[in-house]
């Protein structure tokens, strides 16, 4: 079990990294958007390509982070029914949901995102748009992002495996990382605290 806790701390961190990197690009889009807007109304001037690129990198935040989602445990659950149960009857039941609907619905997603991607690759597929872009980048992004995401399922499992077993820490717990407002209050009731 030592073993695949480590293979699961991998996946975790490469999805980690991967989601952190890639939130940039919702920035980029912003300003992609603005300087599209700007230029639009100033100069009566545009292209599909700005719109495109907005897709494309609306597209890559999707799918690349979804795996990074999975991991902080901040997807849609529906807790109306579970949110009763025990924590170990919770995490049964995110085994079952892994075992027979993630891996399924990503390895089908795989099996037939593979080769739409790789003819668009190999056929330098191009958006039937005036002045749009190769189409073959954003349509590799579906493989990719699936492909992290049944990482990702495999690294859940291992981790609720261990967990039912005694051996690793509750993973139904959600992530929360403090805010800077959050941090920033907390240093405030602190200073206070040593002024009086």
């Amino acid at each position: 079990m030592n073993a695949l806790l480590a293979l699961a701390r991998v996946i975790d961190a490469l999805n980690e990294r991967i989601g952190r990197a890639v939130t940039w690009l919702v920035l980029v889009a912003v300003v992609i958007s603005a300087a599209n807007a700007i230029v639009r109304k100033a100069f009566d001037m545009s292209s599909n390509a700005f719109l495109e690129i907005q897709w494309y990198l609306f597209s890559a935040v999707f799918l690349l982070c979804s795996a990074w989602t999975l991991l902080r445990n901040e997807h849609i659950r529906i807790d109306v029914f579970a949110g009763r149960f025990t924590r170990r009857t919770q995490t049964w039941i995110d085994v079952f949901g892994t075992v027979f609907f993630l891996f399924p619905m990503t390895l089908l997603i795989l099996y037939e995102s593979v080769p739409w991607a790789w003819r668009a690759m190999q056929s330098g597929e191009i958006s039937g748009s005036a002045g749009g872009l190769i189409l073959w980048p954003a349509k590799i992004l579906v493989p990719v992002g699936f492909a992290l995401l049944l990482l990702q399922g495999v690294s859940e499992l291992i981790k609720r495996i261990a967990f039912l077993r005694g051996l690793a820490p509750d993973p139904t717990e959600r992530y929360h990382e403090k805010s800077p407002e959050e941090l920033l209050a907390e240093e405030i009731l602190r200073q206070r605290g040593e002024a009086t």
